[in-house]
């Protein structure tokens, strides 16, 4: 399976990952922020922490994600954008929405299907947008 590592295109890696990355403020600053704290039984309007964890973790997970979707697309040989799509629904919901729903419940996340809901659906656009980048630009 590691042998499409020198086949890759590696500024599609690169910029799949920035658009996955990007899309997480957009998400939880602009799209759903009053939604997001709730899910964390925050005040809708409460300050969320600006410590660094919080932009380099994402990042970290991000580009692991991303590079596991790169690898995973070159060794399938997927090469269209229904491909992009159907990968994207067995990764996206079979593993990103599920394992997010399902570390969201427990007792420190007070609404966790609405968490799970954000979170997770957050994974499947940015898994698309990687997809469909990688196809792209393959």
């Amino acid at each position: 399976m590691f042998n499409v590592l020198s086949d890759i295109n590696w500024l599609s890696v690169l910029v799949a990952f920035i658009a996955y990355f990007l899309l997480g403020p957009l998400w939880y600053l602009f799209l759903f922020p009053k939604q997001y704290r709730i899910s964390l039984g925050k005040a809708p309007d409460a300050q969320l922490s600006q410590d660094p964890i919080y932009i380099v973790g994402p990042a970290a997970c991000t580009l692991a994600i991303t590079l596991t979707s790169t690898v995973l697309l070159y060794a399938l040989n997927s090469t269209t954008y229904n491909d992009a799509v159907s990968f994207t629904v067995l990764v996206g919901v079979g593993y990103l929405v599920a394992n997010t729903i399902n570390i969201a419940i427990n007792p420190n996340i007070p609404r966790p299907f609405l968490y799970g809901v954000i979170t997770g659906s957050y994974h499947l656009i940015g898994t698309l947008l990687v997809s469909v980048i990688l196809i792209a630009m393959k």
